[in-house]
């Protein structure tokens, strides 16, 4: 369905439409058009070092009324990106739109995650993953992989993006509970999930994570989030890998075959040197499917053969 467009959003539109053309003059093949009706963009950075090459793929949703009154919405895949630098690059974006509101701001966002990349390259710190000295040729496949963006799950509406942004600093944080460990090879996997019923409260739980230390300091946080939008009869859902190269798919996979809803699920994966390979995955989704049936969200598998039972929606009406 297309977008209604307001007058007021005219002045926002033509903007929009000019700075798209100047970044796709600037830019070039890096700039890359995914969805022009709903304003879905994606741009392929680099920090141009062919010693130590960086790359971040930056995929945008520009809201109706950006840039007169709210920032893009954002996402940024990077397997070397993670914890506290994601969390240091990101509130580095938002000081720019708060430094230049109402202004178009893409170009400013862009230049500043390559002067990112360029300042990381070259700093004595290892850009390796954490825990991934030695890599073995499978998995610098996977982190190959890592920087093509999945826009299966990215694809949110426009009309959505005002989600993402509306939330007062007195709103509570969703409560969250941690599960137990599965250690295997030296590789330890804990869940930890929050009920969420908007995607700004999946950001404010990252965030509430990420001030845990030891959850800061895991190699990988994969999560995945599916929230129910009855009015519309339909769900927002994402993943994000966190360097797990097709992790967060699967955890969402995971999420949409058991059919919970209004709840999202992050497994921290803390590696151990040790080379797990699919089994990786195995653990990370039992994480998940374990912390989901303490909490209710769904069976365990004895008593779904038992009672039928898949999914423990008491006020949710099944989606068509």
């Amino acid at each position: 369905m297309a977008d209604i467009i307001n007058p007021e959003n005219e002045e926002d539109l033509q903007a929009q439409i000019e700075e798209v053309e100047a970044l796709s003059s600037i830019y070039g093949d890096e700039w890359c058009v995914i969805d022009e009706a709903s304003r879905i963009f994606c741009i392929k950075i680099s920090n141009d070092s062919e010693e130590s090459k960086l790359t971040a793929c930056l995929q945008i949703i520009l809201p109706l009324d950006y840039p007169s009154a709210s920032p893009p919405i954002y996402q940024i895949n990077a397997a070397w990106l993670r914890g506290s630098e994601r969390a240091r690059l990101a509130n580095s974006l938002e000081d720019l739109y708060v430094d230049h509101a109402g202004e178009s701001i893409l170009y400013m966002w862009v230049e500043k995650i390559r002067e990112f990349l360029v300042e990381k390259s070259q700093s004595s710190e290892p850009v390796d993953l954490p825990g991934k000295v030695n890599m073995t040729t499978e998995e610098e496949e996977d982190d190959e992989d890592e920087n093509i963006p999945d826009f299966s799950t990215f694809r949110l509406s426009a009309e959505n993006a005002h989600l993402f942004m509306e939330h007062g600093n007195d709103e509570e944080i969703p409560p969250i509970k941690h599960g137990n460990t599965i250690t295997d090879r030296r590789s330890t996997f804990q869940p930890h999930l929050a009920p969420v019923v908007a995607p700004r409260q999946v950001k404010m739980v990252l965030e509430k994570l990420y001030e845990n230390k030891k959850i800061a300091s895991a190699t990988h946080n994969i999560y995945a989030y599916r929230i129910y939008c009855e009015d519309k009869n339909s769900f927002l859902q994402d993943c994000e890998d966190d360097g797990e190269t097709a992790a967060g798919g699967r955890l969402l996979h995971l999420l949409q075959i058991l059919d919970v809803r209004n709840v999202m699920v992050v497994v921290s994966r803390w590696y151990g040197g040790i080379l797990l390979g699919p089994d990786r995955f195995k653990h990370i989704n039992n994480c998940a499917r374990n912390i989901l049936v303490e909490e209710g969200y769904t069976a365990s598998t004895d008593e779904a053969s038992k009672s039928g039972a898949k999914t423990k929606r008491p006020k949710n009406k099944k989606t068509k």
